[in-house]
């Protein structure tokens, strides 16, 4: 890390910036660029809990010489012109909320980072250097995780604790924990359900042969056991958006995917519920995963085709995958809505040149060079 302060010049107006922070993706659909990509994933101690000895020679041993190749086949079904779905959609969503925020009357620095980049111009150390060389002294971290959980949230956080640890001038940091019961974005989710059923009219309700299911992404049971609160956020999240939706108990059932190991995870599991409830007579299954803010290899690969083809070859009918939130407009303004909470007391208009003229005379008079 670059620990120089950037050259400093008086009558610079100070700027406060938002960062929306993501897991991060593969630079393609590759076996060598997912391989780079799943041994910083993998390797990260607070995503796999194991004593590191021992997992180092299981990823390196393993898990990287025979996954790599499996999976870049799976991005390879879902990756688009413009790159990976997660990137795209991330991209678009700090276009939007920029947007937004600019005509709310804010002055920001609206930019994106991925917590797994390696250490190129997308990693959370390069992006927050790139902030301090634009005189950013206010940033926002917003990672785009609803749910808390220590192995996406807290692993960002602590790679941004990393890069300000040794700056003699340091930023202002702030960051949002958690938006899993937030009233806009739990209203977003709820929209989306709602704009399907408008093309795609339920059953009248409750009815046997038909379930909502949330699916979340998994977490290993120790982990909650371990104080993790990942998965009481998710059973919360869950219980609202049918709220929202006035939905009967019986109608809608909250899952966990993306299992990975031979660990126990958190239950009921995704896929095997699926299939159970194609069995036990459900025709119609409406599929939404609320705790992906944009779709990724997690909800366009596993989800609207391996679990898809789960639950038809076990007898169901109709499967429904309804989109993550993405660019969604009712989205997008609970993102704004969010973003300008947490920037509360923080200055965020564009600054005054009077005042940074003076400033600058009164710098200079002091001896100061520029």
């Amino acid at each position: 890390m670059n620990t120089t302060p950037p050259r400093w010049r008086h009558g610079t107006a100070p700027k406060t910036a938002v960062v929306l922070v993501n897991l991060g993706t593969p630079d393609a659909p590759t076996p060598k660029a997912v391989r780079r990509y799943l041994a910083e994933f993998l390797g990260d101690p607070r995503v796999v809990e194991i004593p590191r000895p021992v997992w180092m020679l299981i990823l390196h041993g393993i898990i990287l010489r025979v996954r790599p190749q499996k999976s870049a086949a799976k991005y390879a079904t879902v990756w688009a012109d413009a790159g990976s779905p997660l990137m795209v959609h991330t991209q678009a969503q700090t276009r939007a909320l920029e947007q937004r925020l600019r005509q709310a009357g804010h002055d920001l620095i609206v930019t994106w980072a991925m917590r797994y980049a390696g250490n190129g111009p997308n990693s959370i150390p390069a992006v927050l250097e790139r902030l301090r060389t634009e005189n950013a002294t206010r940033i926002l971290l917003l990672p785009m995780y609803p749910q808390y959980s220590a192995s996406t949230t807290a692993t960002a956080i602590d790679q941004a604790l990393d890069w300000v640890t040794g700056l003699r001038n340091q930023p202002e940091l702030r960051y949002v924990r958690n938006f899993a019961d937030d009233r806009g974005y739990i209203e977003a989710v709820a929209e989306q359900v709602r704009s399907h059923w408008r093309n795609n009219p339920p059953p009248a309700l409750p009815d046997p042969g038909y379930r909502l299911v949330m699916s979340f992404h998994g977490l290993p049971e120790r982990n909650l056991k371990l104080g993790d609160p990942y998965f009481c956020e998710c059973h919360k999240t869950a219980r609202l958006v049918a709220e929202a939706l006035n939905l009967p108990s019986e109608s809608v059932v909250a899952t966990f995917q993306s299992r990975f190991g031979k660990a126990k995870w958190v239950e009921p599991y995704t896929e095997p519920t699926l299939i159970a409830l194609a069995k036990q007579g459900v025709k119609r299954v409406d599929v939404l995963c609320p705790g992906f803010v944009a779709d990724c290899l997690e909800t366009l690969e596993e989800i609207n085709m391996e679990v898809r083809a789960a639950f038809l070859t076990a007898g169901g009918e109709h499967f429904h995958y309804l989109p993550c939130l993405n660019e969604d407009p009712f989205w997008i303004k609970a993102l704004a809505d969010l973003t300008e909470r947490h920037l509360s007391g923080w200055p965020t208009g564009a600054a005054d040149p009077t005042l940074l003229t003076q400033q600058t005379s009164r710098a200079k008079a002091l001896g100061a060079l520029e």
